[in-house]
């Protein structure tokens, strides 16, 4: 248990930090509004940049991997929107942030750090393929399902094109040629923005618990964050190691990924399109609070520590 601790309370204390700061009155709510920026702009890219460059990604797609996590986004999305259209009356975009907050992982804030913890430098490949298709997919199937027929695919494609997470994901893979021929002081630029990437992430993400709360009461943010921490992470569980052949490493970083608490994606579309912005909210608050239990679950499932 000390072992499990000793990987999951760094993550979440600086969480706790970043909480106590703001509760206090220590630290502005603009200081974690930089500190966000600073992370999705210029840190996390830069840290993938440097993964995907010099990575040794498989020549085979890991079909097996990518199906055992997005089979899991399907059931739990799928029953958070049922869910909350029959039992909370829930319509149109609302319904759908529903589903988003049950299917979009927290990785940026809690999922890279939590896994390189665990896993290490072995589990930065599988962590950021995931990561190159799981935004793409979960942010297309949301707009989708809000804007229906009425959705741009010019829109989407310029959204995701424009986003500093691909631009990273982008940038690294179609640098990997050019990797042994980058001066020095470049990879020194690249390694400083991309060690700032996890302290920073995981500070501003208290700091933003604070400011949301949980405005919508417990019922369906509950549902919610059970979808996420638990269902979730099992389904991907049983498939990576039951009915696809894969790593112990890639399977355990699939399972983790899954097991996130609800990311902030959810908010911010919720705030695009003006529904759902305190069921989102509520939704990333509990599911994140309640992350510390599970994850420790997860980890002593996964043989970790």
């Amino acid at each position: 248990m000390l072992d499990l601790l000793a990987i999951v309370l760094p993550v979440f204390g600086l969480i706790g930090i970043g909480y106590a700061a703001r509760w206090t009155n220590f630290v502005s709510e603009r200081m974690g509004e930089g500190l966000s920026e600073f992370v999705f702009s210029l840190s996390l890219p830069c840290l993938i940049f440097r993964t995907l460059v010099k990575a040794e990604i498989p020549a085979v797609q890991p079909w097996g991997y990518w199906i055992s996590y997005f089979a899991g986004v399907a059931v739990v999305w799928t029953l958070a929107m049922i869910a909350g259209r029959r039992l909370f009356a829930l319509k149109g975009v609302s319904a759908v942030v529903a589903g988003f907050s049950a299917g979009q992982a927290n990785t940026v804030f809690v999922g890279v750090p939590m896994i390189l913890k665990a896993y290490g430098e072995a589990g930065a490949v599988p962590l950021f393929l995931l990561i190159a298709v799981h935004l793409p997919v979960t942010m297309t199937l949301a707009t989708i399902m809000a804007e229906g027929r009425q959705a741009s695919p010019l829109v989407i494609v310029r959204r995701l094109l424009t986003h500093p997470i691909v631009v990273g994901i982008l940038a690294g893979s179609a640098c990997r040629p050019l990797a042994p021929h980058l001066p020095g002081p470049i990879w020194q630029v690249v390694e400083l923005l991309g060690s700032a990437a996890v302290p920073c992430a995981l500070v501003s993400m208290g700091i933003a618990l604070r400011r949301y709360g949980l405005e919508t009461g417990w019922q369906l943010p509950t549902l919610i964050s059970a979808l996420k921490l638990l269902l979730h992470p099992l389904i991907v569980l049983l498939l990576a190691t039951h009915v696809f052949s894969m790593p112990p490493v890639w399977a355990g970083v699939a399972v983790l990924f899954a097991s996130c608490p609800s990311g902030i994606n959810a908010y911010l579309f919720a705030e695009r399109y003006g529904e759902g912005v305190a069921l989102a909210s509520s939704a990333v608050t509990l599911s994140t609070v309640l992350a510390l239990g599970t994850t420790l679950l997860w980890l002593y499932v996964l043989g970790i520590g």
